[in-house]
């Protein structure tokens, strides 16, 4: 269900991408002439690992680590994004590279391609920083699954990394970098260092960043299924000849906050490396702020957050339209009956909703709030697409969500 407020002048259409310098800078770059460009394809949103997400023995200091990624858009040349922001010391990248997935720890090997940085097979990337490896050859189908394989040398304490990957990665002794299938490899859910793939375009392409907490994260979706719903939203867009050049990038981190760092740096906070500064980022959907009423301890403090966010709100659409970029708000869904329901945080998201609608901010409205509620219980997720404990939905949700999504707002005629 969608509403639209306002229109922003689109500026040339697609005649300005976002770039990436290799060390972690981004800036804008002009598309080339035939109208290619830089886009990204898939990205994921970094934080400090906690304790209990790090990787499981035999870690990776020395090791390997295939990672399994869900691409959105296809191309035929890839670069590859790199991550130690967070951490406490020099990572090295002894080797890297890209392959087809097959499955579980499986590669096509002869889709396999060796990453290089500079025109070198290994890089330092010092902490608080990140790198882009060179660009490679890859035959990238839309909606594929790509294994990045990386062998390590030192690693740091302080990990950085996305752990709600809800994909299988597998950490393998010693060096397994060619290896067609991991066999003695230890499985974890989480992903490390990586952060992104873009591809270049031989069309004009631009990019939706989805910027939410564990809905948009994917909680409730199945493991290694990649049905979150940016997942199925990516999925729509593809099917429609009209959005087939638009890329879905989530940039959503469970347990986060739009005022304050809960899990992961808060949604302002990491704006700058999370939404602006990915290629051809075009359109950010906002579905931020759950967790902030959910924390609320009193009716006064619920209160001063529903304020909080709504500026919070005014200056994630001021700093996306100073990107040239437009700024949709999602409502918030209702959390009746569950961990967070009180009657003076149902309060502060009623008056939240009620103002993303209502108040122009955004340059439109996906109501998630009327598409996903119970009609007989309006506070409370409908039946079908509760995922069990009331606030996050399952994986029939989740296609409920990206079904409520209209297209159009990302039409090129837009």
């Amino acid at each position: 269900m969608l509403t639209t407020t306002r229109r922003l002048s689109f500026f040339s259409a697609f005649g300005a991408l976002l770039g990436l310098a290799a060390c972690g800078r981004g800036a804008r770059t002009a598309a080339s002439p035939d109208g290619a460009g830089w886009v990204g394809t898939w990205a994921t949103s970094l934080q400090i690992v906690e304790p209990a997400n790090l990787p499981p023995a035999p870690g990776l200091a020395g090791n390997t680590l295939r990672q399994v990624v869900h691409a959105s858009l296809g191309g035929s040349r890839l670069r590859v994004r790199f991550s130690n922001v967070f951490g406490d010391a020099p990572l090295t990248i002894a080797a890297a590279t890209l392959a087809t997935s097959l499955g579980e720890s499986r590669v096509d090997g002869s889709t396999q391609r060796t990453l290089t940085f500079g025109g070198n097979p290994s890089v330092v990337i010092t902490a608080g920083r990140d790198t882009l490896a060179d660009v490679a050859a890859f035959d990238l189908a839309p909606l594929s699954n790509v294994a990045i394989t990386t062998r390590f040398g030192a690693f740091p304490t302080v990990v950085t990394g996305h752990p709600g990957s809800r994909t299988t990665s597998y950490i393998q002794p010693g060096d397994a970098i060619a290896a067609p299938a991991l066999t003695g490899a230890v499985a974890t859910a989480h992903w490390y260092v990586i952060t992104g793939i873009d591809v270049l375009a031989s069309a004009p392409s631009a990019a939706v960043v989805t910027l939410g907490n564990s809905i948009t994260d994917g909680r409730g979706s199945g493991t290694d299924k990649q049905n979150r719903w940016p997942d199925e939203l990516a999925r729509r867009l593809q099917a429609d000849p009209t959005t087939r050049h638009v890329a879905v990038l989530n940039a959503g981190i469970g347990g986060n906050c739009v005022l304050r760092s809960c899990l992961g740096p808060s949604a302002l906070a990491r704006l700058e490396r999370d939404v602006l500064r990915p290629a051809a980022a075009r359109w950010v959907l906002v579905l931020e702020g759950v967790n902030d009423i959910g924390q609320a301890k009193s009716p006064a403090e619920a209160d001063s957050i529903a304020r909080g966010l709504t500026e919070a709100y005014r200056q994630i659409v001021e700093r996306t339209h100073a990107k040239g970029m437009r700024a949709y708000g999602a409502t918030i869904l209702p959390f009746g009956g569950s961990f967070y329901d009180a009657p003076y945080r149902e309060g502060a998201r009623a008056t939240v909703n009620q103002w993303i609608r209502t108040s122009g901010t955004f340059d439109a409205v996906v109501d998630l709030d009327s598409a996903m509620r119970d009609p007989a219980q309006p506070t409370h997720l409908a039946p079908i697409a509760d995922g069990g404990d009331h606030l996050h939905p399952n994986e029939a949700g989740y296609r409920l969500m990206a079904a409520a999504i209209d297209l159009a707002l990302f039409r090129r005629n837009r």
